[in-house]
């Protein structure tokens, strides 16, 4: 019987510890259940754990006796008793304890607790990636909605997609939002709803720090195409039916650095020294000069933005999404809004510093990025080195710059996939299919580091038929788009640093 009790109070100390990892996580998947927050369950939550430590406590000191004195108490009637209702609670606590075990295991809280992603990130090898995640709605209250029903079959499979590449830091285009950066709530649910809410049985992730971009989607205060009114979306900066439709955000694991923020959406495209300024079959400028006085570069925003991976280390993440170079005519504005957009990193980062004099940001600040500084451009730059339709193929003023990592740009380590070889399609191209991030196709999307930076991996993630996460990408009925998940593939590099 000693030995039993030795085996109880083996369980309990376990089971002291099982508590505390696990009645936060009931607390918390209750409130996401619930929709209610923490603090709100908190009172029942206690009101059960404590009776139960306290339980807890009792049986341990019972069993510690019990054992202590070889078995003496169990001798008498009396301590019989004792002895049995001390042996009754142990095995009850115990199962409860291995429902505890089995249930934290099963939604990766253990895990997570012993391995926290969001306090124990190493800054060794960090992954970067860009992922349009096609939240763009027709309406600006449909994608707060679903975000805060946490049930949305396309939003859980992307929140997948991340789960199962657990990028570091991350880039999201399109994805809808109040505009000015001021109303979080969105961004918060889907990562307390979807992100830190298994997929699949995929392990949770979490972000402690994000960013929301201010953006010129579907923003407009003056009258950009004279017809005397201003209307969405023909005279918003960037093309949108509402502020914030098709902006972007930044999750990050590492500490972001806002207050150095710097960032262009107020630059003016006139501003551009030779800017490819759209003209009319005759020659004629195709903005008026009235129009140019307002008319900004950026289509939604470019931003440069800090994160500090260490003491030691801040990488500047450049990130941006020109606009596609379609849905124009002759004039080919949109395609030469595109170039110039892409243009405005190039410049930024160049190793002559003559050539960002030109630019000022939101802050005030003149100049481009220091020679020596660290960074990584990021997004859906709609252009592709080979096909579709962009000027002068304006991805290459990044591509064959000498301060972009040319491995990843143009070698041996370019982002690919199996899904992208064996996609299918009727259009006729000459790029490379296992490099397409879309599903036009085209290679679009794009994770560029500087020179500097040591890339040890790379990947665009789309699994090919017959892997075993490929409902991610194609459903029964064979659709492949949004339906899904997003048009887009995320692309991710993986640095390595000392």
């Amino acid at each position: 019987m000693k030995y039993l009790q030795g085996i109880g109070l083996l369980l309990w100390t376990v089971a002291l510890a099982i508590i505390y990892f696990c009645f936060s996580m009931l607390a918390d998947d209750i409130a996401t259940r619930s929709k209610s927050s923490g603090a709100a369950l908190m009172l029942p939550i206690v009101s059960i754990s404590l009776p139960m430590l306290m339980t807890a406590i009792i049986c341990i000191l019972l069993s510690g006796v019990i054992l202590l004195n070889k078995g003496r108490w169990v001798r008498s009637g009396f301590n019989r008793k004792i002895w049995s209702a001390v042996y009754i609670l142990n095995a009850v606590f115990a199962l409860t304890s291995v429902g505890f075990i089995l249930y934290a295991m099963a939604s990766g809280h253990i895990q997570n607790k012993l391995f926290d992603e969001t306090t124990n990130v190493t800054a060794n090898k960090v992954k970067f990636a860009t992922y349009n995640a096609s939240f763009d709605r027709t309406s600006a209250d449909t994608l707060p909605a679903e975000m805060a029903a946490g049930d949305n079959l396309q939003i859980k499979h992307v929140a997948e997609v991340i789960q199962r590449t657990r990028p570091d830091v991350l880039l999201l285009n399109e994805f809808d939002h109040d505009g000015s950066g001021n109303d979080s709530t969105v961004v918060e649910n889907f990562i307390t709803y979807y992100l830190n809410q298994s997929q699949n049985g995929a392990e949770a992730i979490d972000y402690p720090y994000f960013y929301i971009a201010p953006t010129n989607t579907g923003l407009a205060e003056q009258d950009l195409n004279g017809d005397g009114k201003i209307t969405l979306p023909t005279d918003a900066y960037g093309f949108g039916f509402y502020h914030g439709q098709y902006g972007f955000i930044v999750l990050s694991k590492y500490e972001l650095v806002t207050d150095n923020l710097r960032s262009f959406q107020q630059f003016l495209w006139k501003d551009m020294p030779n800017a490819a300024l759209p003209a009319r079959a005759d020659g004629t400028p195709y903005y008026q000069e009235s129009t140019l006085e307002h008319f900004r570069l950026s289509s939604k925003n470019h931003i440069d933005l800090p994160i500090r991976i260490n003491e030691d280390k801040t990488i500047h993440l450049l990130a941006m999404h020109p606009t596609p170079p379609v849905f124009d005519g002759d004039e080919d504005r949109n395609g030469r809004r595109n170039h110039d957009e892409i243009r405005l990193f190039s410049d930024y980062v160049s190793n002559d510093p003559r050539q960002s004099t030109y630019l000022i940001d939101d802050q005030g600040n003149k100049g481009g990025l220091g020679t020596n500084e660290s960074f990584i451009i990021a997004g859906d730059l709609n252009a592709d080195p080979a096909d579709g339709d962009s000027y002068q193929f304006s991805i290459k003023q990044l591509l064959n710059h000498p301060r972009i990592a040319q491995a990843v740009a143009t070698g041996d380590m370019i982002p690919a996939s199996t899904g992208g070889t064996e996609y299918l399609t009727q259009k006729t191209f000459t790029g490379t299919p296992n490099y397409w991030t879309h599903l036009f196709p085209l290679r679009l999307d794009y994770v560029l580091p500087s020179a500097d930076l040591k890339v040890v991996d790379s990947g665009v993630y789309w699994q090919a038929k017959g892997e075993k996460y490929r409902y991610l990408f194609e459903n029964k009925a064979g659709e492949q788009g949004k339906s899904v998940s997003s048009d887009h593939r995320l692309v991710w590099v993986d640095i390595q640093f000392n």
